[in-house]
This record gives structure tokens, sequence and C-alpha cells, in this order.
């Protein structure tokens, strides 16, 4: 498994204390330094309480890959708060159910598509505007459900 994670460490294996001892509202992000929605859904998180740790890389996939969340739900970003993968614009209320329900056997959560509407892709001169998407609970065998489902907003 360590080979896996070679030159990733940082998404693998046990936290730093520091890490540690800000519990389940510390959120690492793996983005690209140019990508404004990213910087959009890191702000998302902050002002919903989460302590967030960016981590400018000129490509994600390696990331994603350690963090075990299979490629074709990837997004723009990856992210990972308390063990649990979060891939793409995953709105902070679903993260938040995720980490108080704490499923066994799950990689994380995944908005694949980028939705117009989902937090980070708001469009300015529509905000209340929203595309229909799925937030994907991810189990450990890849396998796929929805775990919260939004409605399209017009």
């Amino acid at each position: 498994m360590l080979v896996a994670c070679s030159g990733v460490i940082a998404a693998c294996g046990d936290k730093p204390a520091d890490v540690a001892q800000q519990g389940d509202s510390f959120v690492e992000v793996w983005k690209t330094p140019t990508c404004g929605c990213c910087s959009e859904w890191v702000e998302h998180l902050e002002e919903n309480g989460f302590t967030v740790k960016v981590n400018d890389v000129q490509n994600t996939d390696s990331f994603r890959a350690a963090l075990g969340m299979p490629q074709q739900y990837g997004s723009c970003h990856s992210a990972k708060v308390a063990g649990y993968a979060i891939e793409g614009h995953v709105p902070a209320d679903d993260i938040k159910k995720l980490l108080t329900e704490k499923p066994a056997n799950v990689v994380g959560l995944s908005v694949p598509a980028m939705p117009m509407g989902s937090p980070g892709m708001e469009h300015p001169d529509y905000p209340s505007k929203r595309a229909e998407y799925n937030v994907l609970l991810v189990s450990k065998q890849g396998e796929i459900s929805s775990f919260t489902h939004y409605e399209a907003r017009p």
C-alpha cells in the first residue's frame, strides 16, 4: 500500500498530530492553482464551519487515486475529511451528514459533473438557478448510490 501512495504520502496514512486534533471539521483539498470554482467551493466549506488546507497541484489524479476514489467519479478537485474522500462540488451539509452517519465500507462522496448551482458553481447572473444532480455515495467496491438528490431550480 505504501508503494501505491509513493509521492502522495500526505493523502495516505495517519494524519499529523496537529491535523488530528482538529477532528472532523478539517478538510484537506487538492486542486489546480487556476481553478476558480474550486476556490469558491473552499469558501463554501469555510463559511459552513470547516477548517480547510488547500494544496495547489498540477494534477489531482494521483491524489484521487490515493484516496481510493475511482477516476470515473472524479471532478476538478479532491479532498479528504475524517478518512473519507470528497470529490467535486459536494455541499457542506452533505459532508456533515456523512460525518454524522459515518457509514462503513465507503470511500466517500462525489459530485462528478460540476453541475450549475452546486457550491462553487453558482452563476453570477442566475444565483438561484440550479441543475438537477445527485451527490453520490461511493463504496470501497466502486458501487454508487444516491446520497442526496437535488432538484433543478429555475
